[in-house]
């Protein structure tokens, strides 16, 4: 099914964004049970999968001209750069700094999240030096405005009917009006934009290796539906460590990750329909960003600590499966995924 360049870059890859999590997920383990700050795991994770495609891309086509070798190499290092930091965060929690206001937070930590505000800079120059032929070549270029903005629209729509149909099921619909009254909630959002820019290599880390790389493999060979159900669940699996001492606590582990594969599965089924309509891997990682950003908006808290430690029970997944389903899940049915030609598969 596979071609052997294939096999050796699916095998780079799965080491590369399924190893390193894992095995970060041990000293995630250690932090959690011994109380430290975990906040810089999940951002750092978000490059993993996109950092696999670079190393497999960069060792398997040598000889490729096309290879848009300096961004790859750039955001192998902003990886590899936040990876360290995440550690130090942890090896050395004691070297703390006083902000203004007298908070103290670990030295490490802020190296980790001003990194990442580097790394994205560093990462957006070295895209546009790339050169946009490149740019095409390695399916990085924004492409087809109008079905990307179509699709952009049409997930905001989906996405305040779920939260207004959960409110109204549940009874609170006053949260989310209250939420709407604040000045704060349309400051977050006024700063979205900014926000995306800042930080846009950890949502395409998570694209670019989820959806335009894996996600065509998969649909070789289980279909265009399989292979998206399949990617679903690969892609809930991926965030265990997270599920199990971020998200929330270990005790409820099991819950969040049935709770995480459900997302997965419903909202890759939907990012699939966009990417096959688009063909422009930003779409979905705009998308991406949206949706994490959305539900810190959206939570009472408005932090991005309203993430973490979150309360999740068994009586909660029905509901979750109910409403994913019906407003991402079913674009399965739509015909995207009908179509009897062959799967593309990523650009060279």
């Amino acid at each position: 099914m596979y071609t052997e360049t294939e096999k050796k870059e699916l095998f780079i890859f799965t080491i590369v964004a399924y190893g390193a999590p894992y095995l970060m997920g041990l000293l995630l383990w250690y932090a959690w049970a011994k109380e430290l700050s975990v906040s810089a795991f999940a951002s750092t994770q978000m490059l993993y999968p996109a950092a696999g495609v670079c190393l497999a891309f960069l060792i398997t086509r040598r000889g490729d001209k096309q290879v848009p070798r300096v961004f790859y190499i750039s955001y192998l290092v902003v990886t590899v750069a936040m990876l360290v930091t995440t550690i130090f965060t942890v090896l050395i929690p004691g070297q703390m700094m006083t902000l203004p206001g007298g908070m103290q937070v670990s030295i490490w930590l802020l190296v980790n999240q001003y990194g990442l505000i580097v790394g994205n800079l560093i990462c957006l120059v070295c895209y546009f030096v790339s050169g946009k032929k490149r740019r095409i070549a390695y399916g990085m270029k924004w492409r087809n405005w109008k079905p990307s903005l179509f699709c952009l629209g049409l997930f905001l729509f989906l996405y305040m009917a779920r939260l207004v149909l959960a409110c109204a099921m549940q009874g609170e619909m006053e949260i989310v009006a209250e939420i709407l009254k604040q000045s704060d909630t349309w400051l977050i959002l006024a700063s979205l934009p900014l926000s995306f820019l800042l930080s846009f290599i950890a949502f395409f880390g998570e694209e670019y290796g989820w959806r335009y790389y894996l996600q065509p493999l998969l649909q070789k060979k289980f279909g265009l539906r399989g292979g998206v159900l399949v990617l679903g669940l690969v892609w809930g699996l991926w965030h265990l460590p997270l599920d199990f001492f971020f998200y929330v606590t270990p005790d409820k582990g099991v819950i969040q990750t049935t709770a995480q594969i459900i997302t997965c599965v419903s909202l890759g089924i939907f990012l699939a329909y966009v990417y096959g309509k688009t063909q422009n891997i930003w779409v979905p990682v705009v998308i991406h960003f949206l949706n994490n950003n959305l539900a810190v908006v959206f939570s009472q808290e408005q932090t991005e600590q309203a993430l973490q430690n979150q309360e999740v029970t068994w009586a909660m997944i029905p509901i979750a499966l109910l409403l994913n389903g019906l407003f991402f899940g079913i674009f399965l049915l739509s015909r995207q995924f009908q179509r009897k030609e062959s799967v593309e598969e990523p650009e060279t």
